[in-house]
């Protein structure tokens, strides 16, 4: 197909980092992008030009265009880390050129041509081959969420405990993690902020569902970690929450953090336990593990495919909004509780 000079896209007003941190919540799109046109650029001869057909929000994404994710923003290029589509054009190297014309899963990375456009760049090496059974809502959110509930799914299984907790319950994430627990028998155990939550994630297969809202909310969790001694705690919160749960784990517990959802300071409040409990404090980046587990990529790419083929996992998707309707809807749609939105270019 022939590729246009220019494309449509959600342009990043913000450049590097904030110094006014704003928390998770996207209260608007106007401070952070607007709607514009911008030439489509030059591949690298490692890279592939993919006509996007959908494109994610993911909590990453609103941390990032307001300049405080751990990548800095670039004045005037498109955002959005990940998407699906089509390639259409490529660099020199045999490999990009091998993925012209195939649908594939991508992820932006440091391109700083996000997916929140026409068109997007991707390295060649990310992107991945969908089979004709994955949805284009899984494709489009097949890296951050899939793989990242795989990966620190394995840690869990490595501990050999079968009970572990979670924050943000209710989320894409954690969703696909309660599925894969179900299957081998774990027994997770997750906090949401709404009664109406609790009997679908039980029905999903969770052990333990807290409401953290609810008054019991501190002694019910105690009742709860005393009986299943969980030892690993992912956790995409912080804040005085995750702060309450981790008090209360048990000896030799890592606290696994893989996002700040929550802006309110993060107390440690018993530093003793770093000590003479053995407990541990760590992060977990999705970039991190694929650059260190490159071994186990492929296969986890493939058993997110097929679990998204086979209905084990699903998407649920709060809305696909159109690229031109999505600086006056996005705030609004990403506010609706228990599934992703997308972008429709």
């Amino acid at each position: 197909m022939t590729v246009p000079s220019e494309m449509k896209a959600l342009l990043l007003v913000g450049d590097g980092y904030t110094r006014t941190p704003s928390g998770s919540v996207l209260e608007a799109m106007e401070p952070y992008l607007e709607p514009g046109s911008i030439a489509v650029p030059t591949l690298g001869p490692t890279q592939v030009l993919i006509k996007v057909s959908l494109a994610s929000i993911n909590p990453s994404d609103v941390m990032f265009i307001k300049g405080q994710y751990g990548q800095p923003r670039a004045k005037g290029q498109p955002a959005g880390f990940e998407g699906v589509g089509t390639v259409v054009a490529s660099g020199d190297e045999p490999y990009p050129k091998s993925l012209i014309g195939m649908r594939v899963a991508f992820a932006t990375g440091v391109t700083n041509w996000g997916s929140w456009a026409e068109y997007a760049v991707a390295e060649a090496v990310v992107c991945i081959p969908l089979l004709d059974t994955v949805r284009d809502e899984d494709g489009a959110a097949m890296i951050v969420n899939p793989l990242t509930a795989l990966a620190m799914f394995d840690i869990v299984k490595q501990e050999d405990e079968k009970a572990f907790v979670m924050t943000a319950g209710a989320s894409q994430l954690c969703k696909l993690i309660i599925g894969l627990a179900k299957d081998e028998g774990f027994r997770p155990i997750v906090a949401v902020r709404r009664d109406d939550q609790i009997a679908a994630l039980k029905e999903l297969g969770a052990a333990h569902v807290l409401n953290e809202k609810a008054p019991d909310f501190k002694a019910a969790l105690r009742e709860v970690i005393k009986a299943e001694q969980p030892r690993i705690f992912l956790d995409a919160v912080t804040g005085p929450l995750a702060s309450a749960i981790f008090d209360v784990m048990p000896k030799r517990s890592r606290w696994i953090i893989y996002g700040r959802l929550d802006p309110e300071a993060t107390i440690i409040r018993e530093p003793g336990q770093l000590i003479f409990q053995h407990k541990h404090i760590e992060g977990f980046w999705l970039s991190e593990w694929m650059r260190q587990f490159r071994d186990r990529r492929g296969p986890a790419i493939l058993e997110a495919q097929k679990r998204f083929s086979d209905g084990r996992w699903s998407t649920d998707v709060t809305a696909v909004v159109p690229l031109a309707e999505a600086m006056a809807r996005v705030p609004t749609e990403l506010a609706r509780p228990n599934g992703k939105v997308f972008i429709r270019p």
